[in-house]
């Protein structure tokens, strides 16, 4: 990759981001002056010295371009532009020009007669144009600005515009729109200054000297003019090859706003970024970032983009660096002129992917668009779609970055599509990936196929049961903590469906029966009047009593778990409908109503040609064991190198069945059902190569058997691991990934009323991300990463939705390395030893690095822990058995309703490290913030109000450092 094309791509970019800031600024009524563009052709200025019109290399605009600068003509050669301001204040030059040399030459740019030099980087040819910028002060009027090939410089480049950007500011104010700012434009102090010794930087140069001489000095400020206020990123581009985290400190004029932590580049030319939200009036900003004291420095600054956040979605939500990565597939940002932050590459060995998560509004065929580029020579790699090899895209040779295009077969709903190296081959550079008609997903928790309706939002004719949070109650485990009990025959709730509907799911609860075995009890189903069926409920999957781990005797008393779910098919049933639920029969003294769930049944999904399917081995849906059958085809499956077919049916298991190196696809989890035996079931996947997609997989367990007990999936994965659309139901976890894995996408899944946790990330885990998935009922921690005796690093939890789990934390941390990050999840009603999110370590070793959680909605959460006792708070950072002492980054964060503090810290180690901004906690029921530990914390942006009992308890000494715009504590 040439570093013309670098160069080139990176400012087509920022000339292309500042027309859409002058049309957007224009379009709002805001002073569209300020940022107007007026282009100058090179062919039209007036040339001197042998400057020549010329027309020769294609890819110019206007008319021609100006040539001459040759070797003959140095010292001499130059070209004018006549321009015109018409305010007073910055200016950004953009020179458009070609530069086929293969190595960067300067020429002398004169404004007004004031001389500089300038770098134009090479380009990929005589026919490829690249941009080179420079920031000018103009008075009001006209000025000359010239391009000399001076008696210093190297020239040989041909000219095609100058592109004159009013910037901003007035005489004598240096305040500019952005949204690039470059560190060696920015006003540097305290040792900061301006190097060009390393490559991959945007410009022409960065800024270093952020070193340990400079600590507590160390300054670069970037003066930065906001014409619409609100939510902004601001995107620092750094190098840090340290090998190990550094921090700064970004300020905005004298307030602290946070400390930035950066995390190690793979070396001195390579390039990473990190992204800041905070708001930002409409107005002149100074900010500046710093070593300061608490500040380990040594790191080197690109530039500060500052760009308007949209809530919950990452920057630039089609590139491939805020995809799901993994093998060898890497993002790297040293070969500059991508979008975005950087770009995908590592291609070269077998198993390297990306897969992004999409949502379809309609089941039909995309085109996927990749933006890529082929530094090494042409490649072809698998197209990925929804855990299925969908064909192949052929990535051609060629110069700069370019597009390609592919069919992909999308389902209404969330899919994966990406890209794979099958082989070991050339390295391909992907930008981006785009598929046509792709909409929106949800901007926290998952994206859902159903439709949730709460049962006392409905009408009935029943009891609509009073709010508690008292443990040991019904409302305690409901949904908003409400429910309708129908305890009269007649009795029933009706709900309107808002979308067409023919799968329906009921969270419900009846009595246990004496021994504990549980008994059933009709339900009557009707739509507008009509009933269209009976269904059977069931307590034999609840009722738990006793002192944990619970167990199936009422003689042990302190019963709860009293809900379970039922899904069923109905005739499909238009938006409008009046769905009644209603007892029909006096089986049962109540049934109580949660929530009912509503969606459409896709259809049943065919086979991959090819594939084994596991009724050619035995299988026999509704029949005996398939557990013998069901290994065959895998064996028979693998050995062929084609997946395993499971189609529509329900198949039994008695164990387990093992899958390495094999796909494993369903018709679907409303089509495709495997159900375990008693407390046993599932999959075990072991090395690399692991697909399981599109199946339901549902256990018979009745209570929690750690001993014997089954997860639904667990395994030791290697590697290129992808579990989808699966639902998991009364196992003893969802999802186990065994220690030492790494590598695992899990989309999807749909996990209700198991017996422990509903994903554990166990021990050593690398790159493993949980996203667009649901909890409910889970008996332990819905999701967690336990880094027991090895840490778990470099993965996410992200948009999850998780309700009621009956036992411990919606998401937990429990130790753990750099790079692990919850974010844009909603939690709701936790029940009984819980917080809403908890970064603990009271299971685990220490933290290393970085834990962020950001974007995340905590909803009626935090409850009683009732063996210490203790009152738990809706985010709780707790120092158990280790110090906190590794950066705790929460920011973007809305807490609400919480049933005790909102932000607990405690106890018994201490904590540092921790920094809040644009916090929310509104309506806790006792403190908005309790600290009870000892340590020191940072607070930005951070809002408390309607605290039951106040908005601080600080009962051990903790340092609240207060950066400003917190309120309320």
């Amino acid at each position: 990759m040439t570093r013309a094309f670098t160069a080139w791509r990176h400012h087509l970019a920022r000339v292309a981001t500042a027309a859409l800031v002058a049309t957007t600024l224009a379009t709002a009524g805001g002073p569209a002056a300020s940022a107007a563009t007026t282009r100058y052709e090179a062919e039209q200025a007036a040339r001197s010295g042998g400057a020549v019109v010329a027309t020769e290399h294609a890819g110019y605009s206007g008319s021609g371009f100006v040539g001459g600068y040759t070797d003959g003509n140095k010292g001499t050669a130059t070209t004018t532009f006549t321009v015109t301001a018409s305010t007073a204040g910055q200016h950004a030059l953009a020179l458009r020009y070609a530069n086929g040399t293969g190595s960067a030459r300067t020429l002398t740019l004169l404004v007004d007669g004031a001389a500089q030099q300038v770098t134009l980087q090479p380009t990929a040819g005589w026919s490829a144009w690249s941009t080179q910028s420079a920031p000018v002060t103009l008075s009001a009027g006209t000025h000359t600005i010239a391009y000399r090939f001076g008696t210093a410089d190297s020239g040989n480049v041909n000219l095609d515009s100058l592109d004159v950007t009013e910037t901003g500011g007035s005489s004598g104010d240096d305040y500019a729109i952005g949204p690039v700012f470059e560190a060696e434009s920015a006003t540097l102090a305290g040792g900061a200054v301006v190097a060009t010794d390393h490559t991959g930087y945007s410009g022409s140069g960065f800024v270093g000297g952020y070193t340990d001489g400079n600590a507590g000095s160390a300054s670069a400020t970037f003066k930065v003019r906001v014409t619409a206020g609100g939510a902004k990123d601001l995107t620092v581009r750094y190098a840090n090859g340290t090998g190990s985290p550094r921090t700064l400190s970004l300020y905005d004029g004298a307030t602290r706003l946070t400390q930035l932590t950066l995390p190690a580049t793979a070396s001195w030319d390579q390039w990473g970024s990190t992204t800041f939200t905070t708001t930002l009036s409409t107005g002149n900003h100074d900010l500046r970032l710093a070593y300061g004291s608490g500040d380990n420095g040594n790191v080197n600054l690109d530039r500060l983009d500052v760009t308007a956040n949209v809530p919950g979605q990452p920057a630039g939500s089609g590139e491939a660096e805020n995809a799901y990565r993994s093998g060898s597939a890497v993002v790297a940002s040293s070969t500059g002129g991508f979008a975005g932050t950087g770009y995908v590459g590592g291609f070269t060995s077998t198993g390297a992917r990306v897969l992004r998560t999409v949502q379809a509004g309609t089941t039909g065929t995309a085109t996927a668009t990749f933006t890529f580029a082929t530094p090494d020579g042409a490649r072809t790699l698998d197209l990925l779609v929804n855990g299925r090899v969908a064909g192949q895209v052929a990535f051609g040779a060629g110069n700069g970055w370019r597009t390609v295009t592919a069919s992909v077969p999308v389902r209404a709903g969330v899919n994966t599509v990406g890209l794979r190296a099958a082989n070991a081959g050339n390295d391909v550079l992907v930008d981006s990936l785009v598929v046509s008609g792709e909409t929106d997903l949800a901007t926290r928790g998952a994206t859902t196929s159903y439709t949730q309706y709460e049962a006392e939002a409905g009408t009935t004719n029943g009891t609509t049961l009073a709010p508690s949070r008292t443990y040991g109650t019904v409302q305690a485990e409901s949904s908003g903590r409400r429910a309708v009990r129908l305890d009269a025959v007649g009795e029933k709730v009706d709900l309107t469906l808002t979308a067409p509907a023919s799968g329906v799911v009921v969270r419900y609860s009846i009595p246990d029966d004496a021994a504990g075995t549980g008994q059933t009890s009709p339900l009557a189903v009707y739509a507008n009047g009509t009933k269209l069926k009976d269904v059977t409920l069931t307590s034999a999957h609840a009722w738990q009593y006793g002192e944990y781990p619970f167990h199936n005797d009422p003689a042990l008393g302190a019963a709860h778990r009293f809900y379970d779910e039922l899904r069923f098919e109905i005739p499909e049933q238009p938006a409008g409908t009046v769905l009644s639920l209603r007892k029909d029969s006096g089986a049962v003294a109540h049934i109580d109503v949660d929530l009912v769930e509503a969606e459409r049944v896709a259809a049943a999904l065919t086979a991959p040609a090819g594939a084994v399917s596991i009724t050619a081995h035995g299988a026999t849906s509704g029949g005996g064991d398939d557990t013998a059958a069901i290994t065959a085809a895998v064996a028979a499956a693998k050995a062929a190198g084609v997946p395993v077919w499971i189609p529509a049916g329900t198949f039994h298991v008695n164990d387990a069945i093992r899958v390495a190196g094999v796909s494993v696809l369903g018709a679907g989890p409303w089509h495709s059902v495997v159900v375990g035996t008693g407390r046993a079931g599932g999959f075990y996947g072991t090395g690399g190569g692991v697909t399981i997609a599109d199946v339901a997989i549902l256990g018979s367990a009745t209570v929690r058997d750690d001993a014997n007990g089954q997860a639904a999936i667990e395994g030791d994965f290697t590697g290129e691991t992808l579990l989808q659309n699966i639902w998991m139901q009364h196992t003893k976890v969802g999802l186990w990934v065994r220690p030492g894995s790494r590598d695992v996408l899990a989309v999807g899944l749909r996990v209700r009323d198991t017996y422990a946790d509903g994903v554990n990330l166990r021990s050593g885990v690398l790159n493993t991300q949980v996203t667009q998935s649901t909890f409910r009922n889970t008996g332990d921690d819905s999701l967690a990463m336990w880094s027991d005796g090895a840490a778990v690093s470099d993965s996410v939890f992200s948009f999850n939705t998780v309700q009621a789990p009956a036992l411990a934390n919606g998401l937990a941390v429990y130790g753990g390395g750099g790079g692990n990050r919850v974010e844009d999840n909603l939690v709701a009603d936790t029940v009984n030893a819980a917080a809403g999110i908890a970064i603990s370590t009271r299971f685990g070793v220490p933290f290393t690095g970085t834990t962020t959680v950001q974007r995340n909605t905590l909803t009626r959460t935090g409850s009683r822990e009732p063996n210490w006792p203790a009152e738990l708070g809706a985010l709780w950072i707790y120092a158990d058995v280790h110090a906190i002492d590794a950066p705790i980054v929460v920011r973007d964060m809305t807490i609400r309703d919480s049933t005790y503090a909102g932000i607990l810290m405690s106890w018994q180690k201490s904590i540092w490290q921790v920094s809040f901004d644009r916090v929310t906690v509104t309506g806790s029921g006792t403190y908005g913030i309790e600290a009870h530990a000892t340590g020191s914390a940072t607070f930005a942006n951070t809002a408390v109000s309607g605290s039951g009992t106040g908005g601080l308890l600080n009962d051990m000494g903790f340092v609240l450092e207060r950066l400003g715009g917190n309120s309320g504590f």
